[in-house]
Protein backbone atom coordinates (compact mmCIF):
# COMPACT_ATOMS: atom_id res chain seq x y z
CA UNK A 1 0.00 0.00 0.00
CA UNK A 2 2.85 2.33 0.51
CA UNK A 3 4.50 1.93 -2.64
CA UNK A 4 4.95 5.31 -3.89
CA UNK A 5 5.99 7.26 -7.21
CA UNK A 6 10.09 7.63 -7.11
CA UNK A 7 10.52 11.19 -7.10
CA UNK A 8 8.05 11.47 -4.29
CA UNK A 9 9.88 8.43 -2.59
CA UNK A 10 12.87 10.24 -2.27
CA UNK A 11 11.54 13.29 -0.77
CA UNK A 12 9.10 11.39 1.76
CA UNK A 13 11.36 8.50 2.76
CA UNK A 14 12.17 9.84 6.24
CA UNK A 15 8.24 10.03 6.51
CA UNK A 16 7.47 6.92 5.55
CA UNK A 17 9.81 5.32 8.00
CA UNK A 18 8.15 7.20 11.17
CA UNK A 19 5.77 4.65 13.24
CA UNK A 20 2.83 6.28 12.54
CA UNK A 21 2.50 4.92 8.56
CA UNK A 22 3.65 1.29 10.17
CA UNK A 23 0.17 2.35 12.41
CA UNK A 24 -1.56 3.52 9.42
CA UNK A 25 -0.65 0.12 7.43
CA UNK A 26 -1.56 -2.22 10.36
CA UNK A 27 -5.21 0.06 9.97
CA UNK A 28 -5.74 -0.58 6.48
CA UNK A 29 -4.52 -4.25 6.83
CA UNK A 30 -7.41 -4.75 8.97
CA UNK A 31 -9.77 -2.93 7.05
CA UNK A 32 -9.08 -5.55 4.53
CA UNK A 33 -9.32 -8.52 6.66
CA UNK A 34 -12.53 -7.38 7.98
CA UNK A 35 -14.14 -7.31 4.52
CA UNK A 36 -14.67 -3.54 4.31
CA UNK A 37 -14.74 -2.33 1.22
CA UNK A 38 -12.12 0.45 0.65
CA UNK A 39 -12.17 3.33 -1.87
CA UNK A 40 -10.02 3.80 -4.05
CA UNK A 41 -8.99 0.18 -4.95
CA UNK A 42 -5.32 -0.32 -3.70
CA UNK A 43 -2.96 -0.05 -6.88
CA UNK A 44 -4.81 3.55 -6.97
CA UNK A 45 -4.23 4.91 -3.84
CA UNK A 46 -1.15 6.92 -4.72
CA UNK A 47 -2.16 7.62 -8.14
CA UNK A 48 -2.17 11.42 -7.62
CA UNK A 49 1.96 11.25 -6.89
CA UNK A 50 1.94 8.57 -10.17
CA UNK A 51 0.34 11.12 -12.12
CA UNK A 52 2.11 13.95 -10.81
CA UNK A 53 5.60 13.15 -10.16
CA UNK A 54 7.03 16.30 -7.14
CA UNK A 55 9.49 18.06 -9.36
CA UNK A 56 6.81 18.46 -11.84
CA UNK A 57 3.63 20.20 -9.52
CA UNK A 58 2.85 23.54 -10.93
CA UNK A 59 -0.82 23.58 -8.82
CA UNK A 60 -1.99 21.99 -5.87
CA UNK A 61 -5.89 21.57 -5.83
CA UNK A 62 -6.58 20.31 -2.29
CA UNK A 63 -9.53 17.95 -1.55
CA UNK A 64 -11.02 15.84 1.45
CA UNK A 65 -11.39 12.73 1.47
CA UNK A 66 -11.73 9.98 -1.96
CA UNK A 67 -15.61 9.60 -2.79
CA UNK A 68 -17.14 7.15 -1.10
CA UNK A 69 -19.89 5.79 -3.94
CA UNK A 70 -19.00 2.48 -6.02
CA UNK A 71 -16.23 3.24 -8.86
CA UNK A 72 -16.15 7.15 -7.88
CA UNK A 73 -12.70 7.38 -6.66
CA UNK A 74 -9.55 6.51 -8.71
CA UNK A 75 -6.88 8.35 -6.35
CA UNK A 76 -7.12 11.94 -7.89
CA UNK A 77 -9.26 15.12 -5.72
CA UNK A 78 -12.46 15.92 -7.26
CA UNK A 79 -11.93 13.64 -10.40
CA UNK A 80 -14.10 10.26 -11.52
CA UNK A 81 -12.88 7.51 -13.89
CA UNK A 82 -14.11 8.00 -17.54
CA UNK A 83 -17.98 6.68 -17.70
CA UNK A 84 -18.96 7.55 -14.19
CA UNK A 85 -21.02 10.69 -13.86
CA UNK A 86 -19.65 13.82 -12.45
CA UNK A 87 -20.33 14.12 -9.16
CA UNK A 88 -22.09 17.58 -7.97
CA UNK A 89 -19.10 19.31 -6.93
CA UNK A 90 -16.90 18.50 -10.05
CA UNK A 91 -20.26 19.59 -12.15
CA UNK A 92 -20.16 22.88 -10.15
CA UNK A 93 -16.29 22.98 -10.86
CA UNK A 94 -16.84 22.71 -14.45
CA UNK A 95 -19.48 25.06 -14.31
CA UNK A 96 -17.14 27.79 -13.20
CA UNK A 97 -14.44 26.60 -15.92
CA UNK A 98 -17.13 27.57 -18.40
CA UNK A 99 -17.29 30.86 -16.76
CA UNK A 100 -14.32 31.64 -16.43
CA UNK A 101 -12.85 30.59 -19.63
CA UNK A 102 -15.24 29.56 -21.75
CA UNK A 103 -14.30 26.11 -21.87
CA UNK A 104 -17.51 23.72 -22.12
CA UNK A 105 -18.37 20.96 -19.82
CA UNK A 106 -16.44 17.70 -20.61
CA UNK A 107 -17.71 14.70 -21.57
CA UNK A 108 -15.87 12.71 -18.85
CA UNK A 109 -14.98 14.27 -15.32
CA UNK A 110 -11.54 12.13 -15.58
CA UNK A 111 -9.24 15.06 -14.74
CA UNK A 112 -5.92 12.80 -15.42
CA UNK A 113 -5.18 15.25 -18.36
CA UNK A 114 -4.65 18.08 -15.71
CA UNK A 115 -2.71 15.67 -13.53
CA UNK A 116 -0.53 15.02 -16.57
CA UNK A 117 0.47 18.73 -16.72
CA UNK A 118 1.57 19.70 -13.32
CA UNK A 119 -2.11 19.74 -11.17
CA UNK A 120 -1.72 17.72 -8.01
CA UNK A 121 -5.40 16.95 -7.39
CA UNK A 122 -4.35 15.52 -3.64
CA UNK A 123 -6.99 14.78 -0.79
CA UNK A 124 -6.21 15.33 2.96
CA UNK A 125 -7.24 11.64 3.70
CA UNK A 126 -6.05 8.93 0.42
CA UNK A 127 -8.94 6.39 1.62
CA UNK A 128 -12.16 6.18 2.62
CA UNK A 129 -14.79 3.21 3.85
CA UNK A 130 -17.25 2.79 1.15
CA UNK A 131 -20.51 4.92 2.07
CA UNK A 132 -19.10 6.16 4.89
CA UNK A 133 -17.40 10.02 4.07
CA UNK A 134 -14.91 10.37 6.59
CA UNK A 135 -14.39 6.99 8.06
CA UNK A 136 -10.57 7.24 7.82
CA UNK A 137 -10.26 10.19 9.25
CA UNK A 138 -7.69 10.48 11.98
CA UNK A 139 -6.31 6.85 10.96
CA UNK A 140 -2.85 9.44 9.87
CA UNK A 141 -3.54 10.24 5.88
CA UNK A 142 -4.05 14.19 7.29
CA UNK A 143 -0.44 14.01 9.03
CA UNK A 144 1.13 12.18 5.78
CA UNK A 145 -0.45 14.62 3.37
CA UNK A 146 0.84 17.78 5.68
CA UNK A 147 4.34 16.40 5.08
CA UNK A 148 3.72 16.08 1.14
CA UNK A 149 1.95 19.84 1.54
CA UNK A 150 5.22 21.22 3.57
CA UNK A 151 7.62 19.42 0.80
CA UNK A 152 5.95 21.60 -1.46
CA UNK A 153 6.04 24.78 0.26
CA UNK A 154 9.99 24.33 0.87
CA UNK A 155 10.90 24.51 -2.84
CA UNK A 156 11.47 27.32 -3.84
CA UNK A 157 10.28 27.11 -7.50
CA UNK A 158 6.83 28.63 -6.99
CA UNK A 159 3.73 27.03 -6.82
CA UNK A 160 -0.49 27.65 -6.50
CA UNK A 161 -2.22 26.33 -3.68
CA UNK A 162 -5.62 25.91 -4.54
CA UNK A 163 -7.92 25.72 -1.64
CA UNK A 164 -11.95 25.51 -1.66
CA UNK A 165 -13.65 25.42 1.46
CA UNK A 166 -12.32 25.24 5.14
CA UNK A 167 -10.84 22.02 5.92
CA UNK A 168 -8.65 22.49 2.89
CA UNK A 169 -7.76 26.78 3.76
CA UNK A 170 -7.13 25.74 6.98
CA UNK A 171 -4.59 22.52 6.23
CA UNK A 172 -2.43 24.32 3.94
CA UNK A 173 -2.74 27.92 5.82
CA UNK A 174 -1.45 26.31 9.20
CA UNK A 175 1.65 24.88 6.73
CA UNK A 176 2.24 27.77 4.73
CA UNK A 177 2.20 30.33 7.50
CA UNK A 178 5.23 29.46 8.98
CA UNK A 179 7.75 31.02 6.98
CA UNK A 180 7.82 33.89 3.91
CA UNK A 181 7.55 31.37 0.20
CA UNK A 182 6.88 32.62 -3.18
CA UNK A 183 4.02 30.80 -3.69
CA UNK A 184 0.42 31.62 -4.48
CA UNK A 185 -2.70 30.36 -2.69
CA UNK A 186 -6.33 31.02 -4.17
CA UNK A 187 -9.02 30.63 -1.64
CA UNK A 188 -13.36 30.29 -2.30
CA UNK A 189 -15.66 28.34 -0.95
CA UNK A 190 -16.09 24.77 -1.72
CA UNK A 191 -17.81 23.57 -4.57
CA UNK A 192 -20.33 21.37 -3.18
CA UNK A 193 -24.20 22.57 -3.86
CA UNK A 194 -24.14 23.60 -0.28
CA UNK A 195 -21.47 26.35 -0.54
CA UNK A 196 -21.00 27.02 -4.23
CA UNK A 197 -23.07 30.18 -4.33
CA UNK A 198 -21.33 31.58 -1.55
CA UNK A 199 -18.24 32.49 -3.90
CA UNK A 200 -16.86 29.77 -5.72
CA UNK A 201 -18.88 30.89 -8.80
CA UNK A 202 -17.11 33.75 -10.12
CA UNK A 203 -13.76 33.01 -8.18
CA UNK A 204 -12.48 32.51 -11.43
CA UNK A 205 -9.50 30.11 -10.19
CA UNK A 206 -8.27 28.65 -14.03
CA UNK A 207 -7.73 31.74 -15.17
CA UNK A 208 -5.99 33.47 -12.54
CA UNK A 209 -3.79 30.22 -12.25
CA UNK A 210 -3.03 30.40 -15.49
CA UNK A 211 -2.03 34.55 -15.26
CA UNK A 212 0.49 33.03 -12.13
CA UNK A 213 2.12 30.84 -14.37
CA UNK A 214 2.55 32.83 -17.12
CA UNK A 215 4.08 35.22 -14.78
CA UNK A 216 6.81 32.87 -13.47
CA UNK A 217 7.56 31.72 -17.25
CA UNK A 218 5.67 28.66 -16.81
CA UNK A 219 3.54 27.18 -19.17
CA UNK A 220 -0.17 27.59 -18.50
CA UNK A 221 -2.43 24.39 -18.05
CA UNK A 222 -4.90 23.55 -20.84
CA UNK A 223 -8.00 22.91 -18.78
CA UNK A 224 -10.38 21.96 -21.85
Amino acid sequence: MMKIEASWHAQLKEELALPYVQELKKFLAEEKAKGSVVYPPEPLVFQAFLQTPFDKVKVVIMGQDPYHGAGQAHGLSFSVPCGINSPPSLKNIFQELHTDLNVPAPATGCLEGWAQQGVLLLNATLTVRAGEPKSHYGKGWERFTDAVIAKLSEREDPLVFVLWGKSALEKVERILGQKKMPHAVLTAPHPSPYSVHTGFYGSRPFSKINDYLEKWGKGPIQWR
